[in-house]
C-alpha cells in the first residue's frame, strides 16, 4: 500500500482471465521467455516499487506460474464478465477502506509506460473527492476518429468525463479540423484503458446491473456515468502501446521487448 503526500492509500489489481476467443491462456503467453502476466506484473512493480500489488485470477494455471515466482494473487469468481468485478472482490477480500484508491491495471498490458503508471496512482491518490478516475491523450490520425476499436470521450471544463463512444465524438457539423488536437483541432480525445477507483464507488459499479448505453457500446465505464458517478481524467500526452489480442500482437510485443533489452531503456 501507498500513499503519496500523506494522500489516500493506493492499491493495484491485475486482473487476468484464463479464457480468451482471439487468443486461448492469454495470461499465460510466453513473451521473450516470460508469461504475459509475469511481464504485466513486473512493469507495474517497477513503476510503483512500494505499492500493494495483487493479480486477480481465474485459473490454477495462471496461480501455478505467479506463485513459481512469488508474485501475489488471488483467486476469483469465474464467472465475472469483467475486471471490475474481479477487482472489486480482491479489495472486499483484503477488507480494503471505502476511501483508498484502486487501480485497475489491465493483464495484457505487458508494455504500460512506467511513467504513464507513476503519474496516474499519484492523481488518483491526490484527488479530493476520488470516485471513478481514467486517462486519455491526443486521437492522433484524424482518421481514428472513425476507427470503432478507438474509444473516443469528451470532457467537460473540470477534466470530468462527459461521454464515451465508439464513435466520431464530438460531431463537427461544419466540416472537420486538418488537424485532430491542439488549439485549432479541437481537441479530440482517445481513451486510454487504465481505472483508478476509490473503493466504495468500486463496489457500487460492481454491484450495480450494465445499462442500456454499455450494452449498446459494450464500454462498461458508461455504467459509471448512467449511475451519476463523476469520472475524473487525467490527459497524458502520447497513447501508450497497444495491449494484446491476437497472436500478431503477441510477435509485435516481443519485437518491442527485444529491442528495449538491446538498447537497455525503455522508451515506453
Amino acid at each position: 500500500m501507498t500513499s503519496f503526500n500523506n494522500a489516500r492509500p493506493v492499491h493495484v489489481v491485475i486482473p487476468a482471465r484464463y479464457g480468451s476467443t482471439r487468443l486461448p491462456g492469454k495470461p499465460l503467453v510466453d513473451l521473450d521467455g516470460e508469461p504475459m502476466i509475469v511481464r504485466v506484473h513486473a512493469r507495474v512493480s517497477r513503476a510503483l516499487p512500494d505499492t500493494d500489488i495483487v493479480v486477480a485470477i481465474d485459473d490454477s494455471r495462471i496461480a501455478e506460474a505467479l506463485a513459481a515466482r512469488g508474485i501475489r494473487f488471488a483467486m476469483t469468481d469465474a464467472g465475472h464478465e469483467s475486471g471490475t468485478d474481479r477487482a472489486a472482490e480482491v479489495a472486499r477480500a483484503f477488507g480494503w477502506r471505502d476511501t483508498d484508491a484502486v487501480l485497475n491495471v489491465q493483464g495484457d498490458e505487458p508494455l504500460v509506460p512506467t511513467a504513464l503508471l507513476r503519474a496516474f496512482a499519484g492523481f488518483c491518490s491526490a484527488a479530493p473527492d476520488l470516485g471513478v478516475a481514467t486517462v486519455a491523450c491526443p486521437l492522433g490520425e484524424a482518421a481514428l476518429l472513425d476507427e470503432p476499436g478507438i474509444v473516443k470521450l469528451v470532457v467537460d471544463g473540470r477534466g470530468r468525463a462527459l461521454y464515451f463512444s465508439r464513435a466520431a465524438i464530438p460531431f463537427c457539423r461544419d466540416g472537420r479540423p486538418a488537424q485532430t488536437s491542439g488549439s485549432s483541432g479541437g481537441g479530440f480525445l482517445r481513451h486510454v484503458g487504465l481505472y483508478g477507483y476509490a473503493n466504495a464507488a468500486l463496489q457500487s459499479l460492481a454491484a450495480a446491473a450494465p445499462c442500456e448505453l454499455e450494452q449498446l457500446e459494450r464500454l462498461e465505464q458508461l455504467r459509471a456515468l448512467w449511475l451519476g458517478m463523476p469520472i475524473d481524467v487525467m490527459q497524458w500526452p502520447d497513447a501508450p502501446p497497444a495491449g494484446i489480442d491476437t497472436p500478431d500482437d503477441v510477435a509485435r510485443v516481443v519485437s518491442l521487448l527485444k529491442r528495449q533489452i538491446h538498447d537497455a531503456t525503455e522508451p515506453y
